[in-house]
């Protein structure tokens, strides 16, 4: 009987979890970026607020408001020659403690000759329990370019929630010119919020980010390094094979994100989504 209750436990389970996936496409059209065609499915959507004189603007709803233990998003983007595209997320995704099997986000971005993507998704916030499984794949072309910011927050500090246990697995490949230039997976599971704790780990942080930015060289890497009085957490920057890579640890996510403005303020001439002003 027991096992009955648990296999329908388990289909029900199964049954409520959330899918989506957004897939498209943006090309050159008279020197304008024009939005190709769009496939969404699920609860995930993606809308494009404001027309922009050349390039275009996108902002990622996840309408089941968060992410769930078996929950499964697939996103899927190309810049066509010449594109210009920065994408943002409507506001943090929160990612709920998961009784049964992790969450999983998978994510490819395509920049072909000349086009420039920005992906740049609001905070990510795990709750205690959370688990999660990204994925992200980042295709560009050898005169393409790229800016590419992820910050993961562990626990709920407005509520008093630290995270203790859960699983975070994030696996990220960069392919430039067909060639594989970076290539990392992170992992923290069981008792998170020790590991955290470590000097060598986060030393107490309970916000982590990294920025990427596609070329990057050691001038970048200096013309950063200016501005590092201002930065309340602790941030570090290198370049190799061709881009920079900036690290950031902080004690609160609002320190953490203010650090992260900076150094995108000093890597692009974009400006960044009005979302992230708010």
């Amino acid at each position: 009987m027991q096992a009955e209750i648990a296999r329908g436990t388990s289909a029900t389970f199964a049954a409520n979890r959330a899918q989506g996936a957004v897939r498209f496409g943006v090309h050159l059209d008279g020197g304008v970026t024009r939005r190709g065609d769009l496939h969404e499915s699920g609860s995930l959507r993606v809308r494009f607020p404001s027309p922009e004189a050349e390039g275009l603007s996108g902002v990622f709803v996840n309408t089941a408001g968060g992410i769930a233990g078996g929950d499964r998003f697939d996103i899927d983007i190309r810049a066509g020659e010449g594109a210009r595209l920065i994408l943002t997320t409507a506001a943090a995704e929160k990612v709920y403690r998961a009784p049964g099997p992790a969450a999983e986000l998978t994510i490819a971005l395509k920049a072909e000759a000349g086009a420039h993507l920005s992906w740049l998704p609001q905070e990510t916030i795990l709750f205690d329990r959370a688990r999660i499984i990204r994925r992200i794949d980042i295709d560009l072309a050898e005169s393409a370019s790229l800016l590419l910011c992820e910050i993961v927050v562990f626990g709920r500090a407005a509520m008093g929630e630290t995270m203790q246990h859960g699983e975070f697995i994030d696996r990220w490949r960069l392919h430039r010119g067909g060639r594989l230039v970076f290539a990392e997976t992170v992992r923290l599971d069981g008792d998170i919020g020790a590991k955290l704790a470590r000097p060598a780990v986060a030393k107490g942080g309970v916000a982590i980010g990294t920025a990427l930015i596609v070329p990057g060289d050691e001038a970048l890497v200096e013309r950063i390094r200016e501005v590092s009085d201002a930065f309340g957490g602790e941030v570090g920057i290198s370049s190799w094979n061709g881009f920079a890579m900036v690290r950031f640890c902080a004690q609160d996510a609002a320190r953490l994100r203010a650090d992260m403005m900076t150094v995108l303020g000093r890597a692009s001439g974009t400006a960044l989504p009005r979302l992230w002003l708010n």
